[in-house]
């Protein structure tokens, strides 16, 4: 897009971003944001790439330097190489239908193909000591650790993602019994989760210390940074990292993110006895297949399943007994 210049390239993020994903299309927010995310990269390697700012043309040289730039610069991997790339395609797809007489251009970048190999990541997950060393750190004498002990007792009650949590509001809470929180995650998704009483109680202490009146406490989120605006993700996993400085997960031996504390909440349920299809519903998966990839994750699992094939030789597993029921989930999660 070139010489109408940073006006007319300005004008289609504006058109994409506020009219397009959101009515248009009806994404979520998790969505939008991470098409923003993949764009300003993509408009940051532009300018720096052609040393003439973004108001110069989006080719399709320029994007495939720009994926190149990802893997071997930023050290990303192929799903998040093609996730970055999608984003591309649905801006060019975009801006073919704004500038038609340009369409030649913008079919060259959706040909740009998706490239094929890419592996799933290990999961990484706390064990329970892991989780009851990062609540004991905590000092919940002060406000700011009563915010961190409730919502990290949260994210692993409830396996909510971080942004589903930061995005909380004290009218998303029931706490009186039966304690639930109603969580809004992608795809405008809302699903009720359970929270032990404990947790509720917590809450309960914090949100009375916030001291919110009626009229406020509906739109009020309940975790809020110094300033009183809404926590963010960075700032979930500066906590997280704060309280664990020295963790490094074993799968990958990189430090901790929130995210891990979702499949946490997965993997004990799973190692509790509890069902696909319930875990599936609880974390809100679109679908079972989703749920499926925590059995491949933990190693007491293979145990119990190589030993169910050799019983005789092999004996039942020493190592992490499987509690049925629900049971050592539940002790666990009594103890936050």
């Amino acid at each position: 897009m070139r010489r109408s210049g940073s006006t007319e390239l300005g004008n289609a993020l504006v058109s994409f971003f506020q009219e397009h994903l959101p009515e248009q299309r009806g994404l979520s927010q998790h969505s939008i944001r991470s098409y923003r995310d993949a764009l300003v990269l993509l408009l940051q390697f532009i300018a720096k790439d052609t040393k003439r700012g973004v108001e110069s043309d989006l080719t399709v040289a320029q994007a495939e330097r720009f994926l190149t730039h990802l893997e071997k610069e930023r050290g990303n991997g192929i799903f998040t190489r093609n996730a970055r790339l999608a984003a591309i395609h649905t801006f060019a797809r975009y801006l073919s239908t704004r500038y038609p007489e340009r369409l030649g251009k913008f079919q060259e970048i959706l040909a740009v193909p998706f490239k094929r190999g890419a592996r799933l990541a290990p999961i990484e997950y706390l064990e329970s000591k892991d989780v009851e060393a990062l609540l004991a750190r905590i000092d919940r004498r002060t406000i700011a650790g009563q915010r961190d002990y409730a919502m990290f007792s949260v994210m692993c009650n409830t396996g909510a993602g971080v942004q589903e949590v930061c995005s909380l509001h004290v009218a998303d809470l029931r706490l009186d019994a039966p304690e639930q929180a109603r969580l809004h995650g992608k795809g405008n998704k809302i699903r009720l989760c359970p929270l032990w009483p404990k947790t509720a109680k917590h809450l309960r202490t914090l949100i009375d210390r916030q001291e919110l009146g009626n009229s406020e406490r509906s739109n009020a989120f309940v975790f809020k940074n110094r300033a009183g605006g809404q926590l963010t993700r960075f700032g979930v996993r500066y906590l997280l990292r704060k309280y664990l400085p020295d963790y490094l997960s074993p799968a990958r031996r990189r430090k901790i993110h929130p995210h891990s504390l979702r499949h946490t909440t997965a993997i004990h349920l799973l190692k509790s006895g509890v069902d696909f299809a319930t875990i599936s519903q609880f974390l809100g998966h679109s679908g079972l297949q989703t749920t499926m990839r925590y059995a491949r994750a933990d190693l007491d699992l293979k145990r119990q399943a190589l030993a169910q094939v050799f019983p005789d030789v092999l004996g039942a597993p020493k190592a992490g007994t499987m509690a049925l029921h629900g049971t050592e989930l539940t002790r666990w999660l009594r103890r936050l």
